[in-house]
């Protein structure tokens, strides 16, 4: 008999408690809010890379080794050579220096190398959206991203 008193009094309570708290859960399910979605954008710089050949007129390096090692070759076979003669080595010496000039092996003429440069081009695109809103007189600011 307990039992049955228990199982009716939670049964009775349930079914007066149901219909009030479905009424209040209802009433703040229904309240409108009322808010504004709106997207961001950013500009951005998409460089793609691509490689040309640059190629430049011109000597590159230095011939002052070449030019002063057969000026002390010529120099040192011209004192040997002319051994009677006053001015031997110096003639050698200019001869020497004049052929260790021109045989150098430094490079005349057009010097190419690889140089990688960029295409750029200005893009827009979607960065975020904010949305702002009120409840209860208070407003809201989420950022979010779709």
């Amino acid at each position: 008999m307990r039992k049955s008193f228990i199982i009716g009094a939670a049964l009775s309570c349930s079914i007066i408690i149901s219909p009030t708290l479905a009424n209040t859960l209802e009433t703040r399910l229904a309240q409108t809010v009322r808010g504004s979605i709106v997207d961001q954008y950013k500009k951005i710089i998409r460089r793609t890379p691509y490689t040309v050949e640059v190629c430049t007129e011109g000597q590159v390096g230095d011939k002052t080794a070449d030019t002063l090692l057969g000026a002390i070759i010529g120099g040192a076979i011209g004192n040997n050579v002319t051994k009677n003669l006053p001015d031997g080595g110096t003639a050698g010496a200019i001869i020497g220096g004049i052929i260790g000039n021109m045989k150098s092996s430094e490079n005349v003429g057009p010097v190419c190398q690889r140089v990688t440069r960029y295409n750029e081009s200005a893009e827009t695109i979607y960065s975020h959206s904010t949305i702002t809103f009120s409840i209860n007189g208070r407003e809201h600011r989420l950022r979010f991203t779709k």
